[in-house]
């Protein structure tokens, strides 16, 4: 019976991931943006203070040639600046006045809505919720493992 639960449970959350990824492919089509250029200007975004190539490819889970791409994307749109750091190896990107604008422009509003979205749940709940979330990613990475 756990089973057939777990799995009717595991059907569900796949459903509404699905629906979630959509909701951001959709948003960055409508932005006229790859979804990844769009993701990149996003954590851009809420960092502030400017990200390396590393860690842009850390928060966006996709490869150094996908995120490296949308990079330079945006950077020959004129919304990105790279500085070198104190290794000449990394660099920095930061919005430039462009970038700035383009992130009114786009995403800026979805954060402001997942705000909003966020403040639906009362406090208890938006515990529980993310509680429940890490708690499912650990299982999984424990079940995966060596894998990983």
């Amino acid at each position: 019976m756990r089973e057939k639960q777990a799995f009717a449970g595991l059907w569900a959350y796949n459903g509404e991931i699905k629906v979630n990824n959509e909701l951001y492919r959709g948003l960055a089509r409508s932005f006229g943006m790859a979804e990844a250029a769009f993701w990149v200007l996003y954590f851009l975004r809420m960092a502030r203070d400017g990200l390396t190539l590393h860690d842009l490819c850390g928060c966006l889970y996709q490869s150094k040639q996908t995120v490296h791409s949308a990079v330079k994307q945006l950077e020959a749109e004129g919304a990105l600046r790279a500085e070198t750091g104190t290794d000449r190896r990394t660099r920095t990107f930061t919005l430039t006045p462009r970038g700035a604008q383009m992130a009114e422009a786009t995403v800026d509003h979805v954060i402001d809505a997942e705000v909003r979205a966020m403040m639906e749940m009362d406090e208890a709940e938006l515990a529980a919720f993310l509680r429940l979330f890490r708690q499912y990613n650990q299982a999984l990475k424990r079940e995966f493992g060596e894998k990983l």
